[in-house]
C-alpha cells in the first residue's frame, strides 16, 4: 500500500468529526468521516448479526478501505467512523500495518445527542422494526439508509434505550476486537481528556506518526458535527434507562464516578 491506514472507531457522537476536522487539515494526510458508508453501514450490520462472513467482508473491505488506501497518494490514509466499530478484526487482518484509534465519550452526553439531534436515522420504532424482520424473519433487506442499519438491541427497549445499549454494546465489542491486536497498533483516547488539553492530542498524533504543532489545539476547542447547538441532559427516566443497560460499560470505561457535564456551545 502507499499509505499508512488508520481508523478513528467510537460508538459515534464522540469527536469521529472532530478528529476528522483536525487530521484532514494535515498534509500528506487522506482523511475520510464514514468513507463508503452507503456501503459500509450494512456491512457492518450484517456481519455483526451473522448474515454476511469472513471472506464476503474482507473481499468488499479490499475493493473500499484497502483500496482507497493501496492507490493513495498521501503517507497516511484514515477514516473517522463508528460504522467500522464492527469490522475491526477484519481491518486487521486485510491490513496488518492499520493502526486503530478508540475515541469514547461519556455515554450520558452520547445517548442525549443522538436521542435529541439524530432521532431521525437512528433507532426510530418502524426502522428497527423493518430491520428487526429481516434479521429475525427473513424478510427482504432495507434500503442503505443509516436509520434502518444498527445493531439489534434487546426488543423490549424503547427508542432511547436502544440508543444508551448501542454506546455500551459497540464499546464492549470494540474492545473484545482490540484483543487480538497487537498494542502498538492501538491507542485508547476520551474525548473529554482531548478537550481539556494539548498533551493527549500531541500524543494521538504521535502515535499515528503525525506532525503536531500547537495550534492544531484549536481544533479540539469546540464541539463539531453540530446539526443544533443545545445541550439536552437526561431526564430522570432517562438516567434511569442508561443506567440500566449501560452502568457497566461506564464503570469500564471510568465515567461512572463523574458528573454528568454541560457542553458549550
Amino acid at each position: 500500500m502507499n499509505a499508512r491506514p488508520f481508523f478513528i472507531v467510537s460508538s459515534g457522537r464522540s469527536g469521529t468529526a472532530m478528529l476528522h476536522k483536525a487530521l484532514s487539515g494535515l498534509s500528506d494526510v487522506e482523511m475520510y468521516h464514514e468513507y463508503m458508508v452507503h456501503i459500509v453501514q450494512p456491512l457492518a450490520i450484517k456481519r455483526y448479526h451473522g448474515l454476511i462472513g469472513a471472506k464476503e467482508t474482507l473481499e468488499i473491505l479490499d475493493q473500499t478501505h484497502a483500496a482507497a488506501a493501496r492507490y493513495s497518494k498521501a503517507a497516511s490514509w484514515g477514516d473517522s467512523s463508528n460504522k467500522l466499530s464492527w469490522l475491526i478484526p477484519e481491518l486487521a487482518q486485510l491490513m496488518p500495518d492499520a493502526k486503530f484509534v478508540h475515541l469514547v465519550r461519556d455515554g450520558r452526553k452520547v445517548a442525549s445527542s443522538y436521542f435529541h439531534k439524530l432521532g431521525q436515522e437512528c433507532y426510530d420504532d418502524r426502522s428497527t422494526a423493518i430491520l428487526r424482520a429481516h434479521v429475525e424473519d427473513g424478510e427482504p433487506a432495507p434500503p442503505p439508509e443509516k436509520k434502518y442499519w444498527w445493531p439489534l438491541p434487546p426488543s423490549e427497549l424503547d427508542q432511547f434505550g436502544r440508543i444508551a445499549w448501542h454506546w455500551a454494546e459497540v464499546n464492549r465489542v470494540i474492545f473484545e476486537s482490540l484483543t487480538d491486536v497487537a498494542p502498538e497498533r492501538q491507542m485508547f483516547v476520551r474525548l473529554e481528556d482531548l478537550l481539556a488539553s494539548p498533551s493527549p492530542a500531541r500524543s494521538l498524533f504521535a502515535f499515528l506518526g503525525l506532525p503536531w504543532r500547537d495550534e492544531h489545539f484549536a481544533v479540539f476547542a469546540r464541539p463539531h458535527n453540530v446539526n443544533r447547538p443545545e445541550d439536552t441532559p437526561l431526564t430522570d427516566e432517562q438516567r434511569a434507562t442508561f443506567d440500566h443497560v449501560a452502568a457497566p460499560m461506564m464503570e469500564r470505561l471510568g465515567y461512572a464516578d463523574r458528573d454528568e457535564y454541560v457542553v458549550n456551545y
